[in-house]
């Protein structure tokens, strides 16, 4: 049985391995990015590079998008006129959004999918680039079992594990909560190192301690080298991430939740962001205690 037809829209830190992964799999690929020249390595392993977002809907059993942000996803979708994606989806093929936006845009593309005959998930993921690179992203699914049933070859060519966590916009908001919880670890941990470097200790003595006590988190293993270094190239971009807890705060607004740990997280991935032109990974927040 032939492997269906993939498209792939959006090829920055994620989307890039995350096509690399499809090609391995075997999946005949095509993609498009507004930046063409991000397709290179795509296009010399394998894949067709598509001259718009509709070339690659159209030619798509299985879509997936993978932009940075609310309004790149509706612009590709339907604000890109003549080139848009979404009306050139084929009836009964699935659709996968892993970006990471409003649980209500979720809803919104879910409701245009079922007037339309498309099957949609959103399936936002965590595990930063060097899950995209070795295949082992953890996606977070919102959408009807029957459809995750039939997209499973696709995503575990790209993904280790999948969690199925309700209706559409079920997965947009687990990925939003996560995000601010990861943001807040950060800082929470960017915090205790300036208070035992300023008092004049080594932050790894902190790190030390920590690997071994009720403190520990797995984000340790992964921030905590760049954040004791200053060396803070972007694997999840602090933009993106300011990005997030301001959408999780949106969502926080609309449901009546109280966050105040995020709301002041914000503030200090506001100030880094604002502060700097550098595209810093979320690390980077340690930059406060720094100016």
């Amino acid at each position: 049985m032939s492997q269906p037809a993939v498209g792939l829209i959006g090829l920055g830190l994620m989307g890039n391995p995350m096509g690399h992964n499809l090609l391995k799999a075997g999946f005949p690929l095509t993609v498009w990015n507004r930046t063409a020249s991000r397709a290179n390595s795509l296009v010399a392993a394998g894949a067709k590079l598509a001259a718009s977002p509709r070339e690659v809907a159209a030619s798509s059993d299985v879509l997936i998008t993978i932009v940075s942000d609310p309004p790149a996803l509706e612009e590709v979708l339907w604000n890109s006129g003549a080139n848009s994606a979404f009306p050139a989806l084929k009836k009964g093929s699935i659709y996968i959004d892993s970006s990471t936006v409003s649980p209500a845009l979720a809803r919104k593309i879910a409701a245009a999918s079922a007037q339309a005959g498309i099957r949609f998930l959103d399936a936002p993921v965590t595990g930063g680039t060097w899950g995209a690179e070795k295949g082992e992203l953890v996606f977070m699914i919102g959408g009807e079992a029957a459809t995750l049933e039939a997209a499973k070859p696709v995503l575990n060519a790209m993904g280790k594990k999948l969690f199925h966590l309700g209706p559409n916009g079920a997965g947009q908001t687990i990925k939003l909560a996560m995000n601010s919880l990861l943001a807040v670890e950060v800082q929470a941990f960017a915090e205790a190192l300036a208070l035992v470097q300023r008092a004049g200790l080594p932050g790894e003595k902190l790190v030390e301690v920590m690997q071994s006590s009720m403190a520990r988190a797995g984000i340790l293993d992964i921030k905590a080298p760049s954040m004791l270094s200053g060396d803070f190239k972007p694997s999840f971009p602090l933009r993106l991430m300011h990005k997030d807890i301001s959408l999780a705060l949106d969502l926080a607004n609309q449901i009546g939740v109280a966050l105040p740990a995020t709301a002041a997280a914000r503030e200090t991935y506001s100030y880094v962001k604002g502060s700097t032109t550098e595209d810093l990974d979320y690390a980077g927040v340690m930059r406060f205690w720094k100016k």
